[in-house]
């Protein structure tokens, strides 16, 4: 098997909220031979030859299904998700199998799942995973759901929703992808926030600082931002979010 290259910068160390689904693959690759001792490094390259040349399911479960279980074991919980992302998209892993993963997964799994969305899913099918995990109040799942295919797909009423959730739970909003451009001139968005924090006022309650980022972002008169390299497609209703 052809492993991705590593001819272009690594990611950064930390490897929470949406850090791996915004990292091309073969920097994730490199990212993890420079950093995972021999043995794992043996052990990922076997995982992935395994994965390209038997992605279907033999039995119960596929091979690389059982390797996404070993990755935290093998290459340590800090590497685990950027491992478990190579092994889906060596196996060629579909919206089905997706699926399967995450409705079966541990958090953990769950959350590499998201990460690889972005890379394996170019159309909205899979969004009632990240809809799934945006009920969630588990931090790390929010900020893997938050990602670059959130940004692409997610249609304006649940967007505003995920990112009034990551004020909610103290989720950064540097996780949520195409931030900037989603949040231009939406008028509602800024109603959302302007409610949100009458209501913390009310209550005696701190407004977060990252709300007042967030609603500074959404003023029609401020210059648009440039267009990202993560854009992607727009969601399925083919608009980012001027309407409820």
């Amino acid at each position: 098997m052809t492993h991705p290259s590593a001819h272009q910068a690594t990611p950064a160390a930390d490897t929470q909220g949406t850090t791996l689904a915004r990292t091309p693959l073969h920097d994730l690759h490199h990212h993890l031979a420079d950093r995972l001792g021999e043995a794992a490094r043996d052990w990922l390259d076997r995982a992935l030859d395994e994965a390209a040349e038997h992605p279907g399911a033999h039995g119960p479960i596929s091979v690389w299904e059982l390797r996404l279980a070993e990755a935290g074991r093998r290459c340590g919980p800090e590497h685990a998700d950027a491992a478990r992302i190579l092994i889906l998209h060596a196996a060629r892993a579909d919206t089905e199998a997706l699926t399967r993963v995450y409705a079966q997964g541990t958090a953990a799994e769950r959350r590499a799942v998201l990460h690889a969305l972005p890379h394996l899913v170019p159309g909205p099918q899979a969004l009632p995973l990240v809809e799934d995990a945006l009920r969630t109040n588990d931090t790390r799942l929010l900020a893997a759901a938050v990602g670059p295919y959130a940004a692409r797909h997610l249609d304006a009423h649940h967007w505003r929703h995920a990112v009034l959730k990551c004020l909610f739970t103290g989720v950064p909003v540097t996780e949520v992808a195409d931030l900037e451009r989603r949040a231009h001139a939406d008028t509602e968005l800024a109603r959302m926030l302007g409610d949100y924090a009458a209501e913390r006022t009310a209550a005696a309650r701190p407004v977060p600082a990252d709300l007042h980022r967030v609603l500074t972002l959404t003023d029609p008169t401020a210059t648009p931002p440039a267009p990202a390299a993560d854009h992607g497609r727009s969601g399925a209703d083919g608009t980012h979010g001027k309407e409820s």
